[in-house]
């Protein structure tokens, strides 16, 4: 049996042929789920220090995930990616051990000072949160023992080809979901204003509520409008771009997200990555197995607030929706007549009893609570376009844009069973000196045999027999295997019966099945270089240093000056609490480099009673939301 190639850093190259389609895991049954629809890897939150604080889950979960995942030769990794305090190290480093016994194959890392600790043999993963963003950087990375690194989502496809030639890591790329509107770990919004910290999982998402956009003059801009609200990442046409830009792990955003999302957007971006390497066999799938979908995936029919390929192809006026935060859907038609419980519509569109819509009032730019700008509305019967309603909402007028927030049918679909994963395996019948030799070998070239010892006795009905014997070995319907060819290598036709032959099956495949667990091997952790040199010798509280470890860390690999993280309460004077590429000065036609003679003034941006600065630095083109952090103010006002 031929044994998986382990990758390291001199053998793997950015250019290397294996593309990983990396899917998002709430729970075990999620992570489950995302396989078995395609997914050549999963990223899950353990029981603490992930990213997503309300989406934790029990070691012994996580190990019913990897024995699922292993089977496909897919993988599971663990997000570890909050700093860390000085006090929970030792149980960071206990957890550590756990998840590796488990049979987790990496860790999702922020902390440099989880490099520190005592580590098993696991592989690390670099965080988005680390803002991985130049050449520079991920060169770091590699030296000091990260085989995979989440590259920010704001870069660009020249960007990514940049990076991609200055390392041999493998290059992860979000390419679906919710977008954080700061560069990741570049965020203390959420920490200022509540005390909850972004980079310790407990993000407030305070950027999605409604704000007012003003000059330092006064002038309004913008009204109740949720200014730093941006659409979702749908990379589904720059697939092929990024694949040929460096990228090899494609990644969807979600551990908060439902069941049905998880279903339809894993089989989305698997049958188009499938279509990719279909026409370019030089690429091939991570995992074993392809997936047979029972429903046709559509992401417009799940959650997303509308779509963007944000900056993979450079700035355009595509990546905001300042109507909403919520689930829009997908347009379907116009009201056309109103009556007592029903509502008559315009559409192409087929509604089914149970459907959720949504609608936009009149005035909806002047509501005073974000919950009033979207309403909406549940189809209680469908009568082709005559849709009767429970109680029509006052708000909805004639000649109203109705968008469908919920599908019936299709969530029906997804509620139950869905896909399949497949593994091709050619079957073989052989004598042996007593008996009769089954042999699997699946497309991946690992085999199995079982041997039968039965007394064989000549078959009469030579062709009839032939056929019954295959038709028996062939029936795999029930288990993840599909027979390619059987061959009968027998001296001549034997009599078995069924009963015989069916056992014959079931032992082989269980054989087979022990066999590709037995065959799967974990990716090995990557050297650690003690002599790296980091790329800058500064580092302020936006580098996140919350530890001594971490802060020793920094120092072995040379920088001079570390201040606290932001989550340690010691800045105290106006600071940039975001660090954005979204731009508001260039949503509102204001930006210099768009419009010659605008000056580049600074605005305000009011978030119920409180006001931020907006400060634009335009040779960089970047947007700082800066304010003052109100958990200390409130201290120094006991």
């Amino acid at each position: 049996m031929s044994q998986p190639e382990i990758y390291t850093p001199e053998n793997l190259s950015h250019v290397h042929n294996r593309l990983e389609l990396l899917a998002p895991a709430k729970n075990a049954d999620y992570g489950i789920e995302a396989i078995r629809h395609g997914a050549d890897a999963v990223y899950i939150g353990g029981p603490a220090f992930g990213a997503r604080a309300t989406a934790g889950n029990s070691v012994e979960d996580i190990a019913r995930l990897c024995t699922y995942a292993h089977q496909y030769h897919a993988q599971v990794f663990v997000a570890l990616n909050t700093i860390l305090m000085d006090n929970e190290l030792a149980d960071a480093e206990k957890l550590i051990w756990q998840l590796y016994e488990a049979g987790a194959d990496a860790l999702i890392v922020q902390d440099m000072g989880v490099l520190q600790l005592n580590l098993p043999p696991i592989a690390l993963h670099a965080s988005t949160q680390m803002d991985n963003r130049s050449p520079e950087k991920v060169a770091f990375l590699e030296q000091v023992g990260f085989s995979q690194v989440v590259l920010a989502r704001e870069l660009g496809l020249s960007q990514i080809r940049d990076v991609a030639a200055h390392t041999n890591m493998q290059l992860e790329f979000f390419i679906h979901g919710a977008l954080c509107v700061a560069y990741s770990g570049l965020c203390n919004l959420s920490h200022s204003f509540s005390n909850r910290s972004a980079n310790r999982g407990e993000c407030s998402q305070m950027c999605r509520l409604p704000g007012n956009l003003k000059t330092r003059q006064g002038d309004v801009l913008a009204q109740n409008e949720h200014l730093l609200s941006l659409k979702d990442n749908n990379q589904t046409e720059n697939l092929e771009a990024l694949i040929d830009a460096g990228i090899r792990s494609f990644k969807i955003e979600g551990r908060l997200k439902d069941l049905s999302y998880v279903k339809n957007v894993t089989a989305h971006y698997r049958q188009k990555l499938d279509a990719i390497m279909a026409r370019r066999p030089e690429f091939k799938a991570s995992s074993h197995g392809r997936c047979e979908h029972s429903f046709i995936p559509d992401p417009e029919k799940t959650f997303n607030r509308g779509s963007t390929d944000y900056f993979v192809n450079e700035r355009s006026q595509g990546i905001k929706d300042f109507r909403s935060p919520k689930y829009i859907g997908e347009e379907v038609g116009k009201v056309v007549s109103i009556g007592k419980d029903f509502i008559q519509v315009s559409s192409t569109h087929e509604f089914n009893n149970g459907d959720g819509l949504a609608f936009f009032p009149a005035n909806f730019a002047m509501a005073k609570q974000s919950d009033d700008k979207l309403q909406g509305l549940r189809v209680n019967r469908a009568e082709g376009l005559k849709l009767h309603i429970l109680q029509v909402p006052k708000d909805l007028k004639v000649g109203m844009t109705l968008y469908r927030n919920h599908n019936q049918a299709f969530e029906a679909l997804l509620s139950k069973e869905s896909s399949k994963r497949i593994i091709g395996v050619d079957l073989r019948l052989s004598d042996t000196e007593d008996g009769l030799a089954l042999t699997l070998t699946d497309i991946y070239g690992i085999t199995a045999t079982v041997n039968l010892v039965v007394e064989k006795t000549p078959a009469t009905d030579v062709d009839k027999t032939l056929q019954n014997t295959r038709t028996q070995l062939g029936k795999l319907g029930s288990t993840d295997f599909v027979a390619r060819s059987i061959s009968i290598d027998t001296a001549q036709a034997w009599f078995l019966p069924a009963s015989v032959l069916n056992g014959l099956r079931r032992d082989g495949v269980a054989a087979l099945e022990a066999a590709r667990v037995q065959g799967y091997v974990r990716p090995l952790p990557w050297k650690h270089n003690q002599d790296a040199v980091y790329p800058v010798k500064h580092l302020s509280y936006l580098g996140n240093v919350a530890n001594e470890k971490a802060k020793d860390f920094y120092q072995r690999h040379g920088v001079i000056e570390i201040q606290d993280t932001y989550e340690k309460n010691g800045v105290t004077e106006d600071v940039p609490l975001m660090i954005t590429k979204h731009c508001l000065r260039f949503n509102f036609n204001l930006c210099p480099k768009e419009v010659p003679g605008i000056k580049a003034d600074p605005m305000v941006l009011e978030i119920g009673n409180d006001v931020l600065k907006l400060v634009f630095d335009c040779p960089k083109c970047e947007m700082m939301v800066v304010g003052e952090n109100r958990q200390v103010r409130g201290q120094k006002h006991l």
